[in-house]
């Protein structure tokens, strides 16, 4: 198996297209699709409500935007996200981390024996330091 080999390897000109296209599909399917979609469904309601005004595309894409920003602000789970690196975490912050990770799994038997191999794995590492602490000190 190769060690150091690139994921992601842009070479010349091909490859700053290749990325390019790749960018304009990934806002097409994300963005202007959705947005298209937001435009005709209002646009059909629209022609029943009367006075209502008709949108255009790029107003369909701030609709679908608002959309997504609404349901991301107004969702009842919350994602626990921590950028630290888990060595400079104390062993109170790491116990927050996992009890927060745990109250959003629910019912996921693959997450929750994740964690409790990770715990594991923490309860023995503390271990193995006070022994070492033990043989320091004799």
């Amino acid at each position: 198996m190769k060690k150091d080999f690139n994921v992601i390897q842009i070479k010349g000109t091909k490859g700053i297209l290749m990325l390019i296209a790749t960018g304009c599909c990934l806002f097409a399917g994300f963005a202007v699709f959705p947005g298209w979609v937001a435009m005709q469904i209002w646009n059909f309601v629209a022609s029943y409500a009367g006075n209502v005004p008709l949108i255009g595309l790029f107003q369909g894409v701030l609709l679908w935007g608002i959309l997504v920003a609404a349901y991301f602000t107004f969702r009842k789970e919350r994602v626990v996200i921590c950028l630290k690196d888990p060595r400079g975490l104390s062993e109170e912050e790491l116990k927050a981390v996992f009890a927060n990770i745990k109250k959003q799994t629910g019912d996921d038997k693959i997450i929750q024996a994740m964690m409790k191999a990770r715990e594991t794995e923490l309860k023995l590492k503390e271990t193995e330091d006070l022994e070492n602490k033990k043989t320091e000190i004799k």
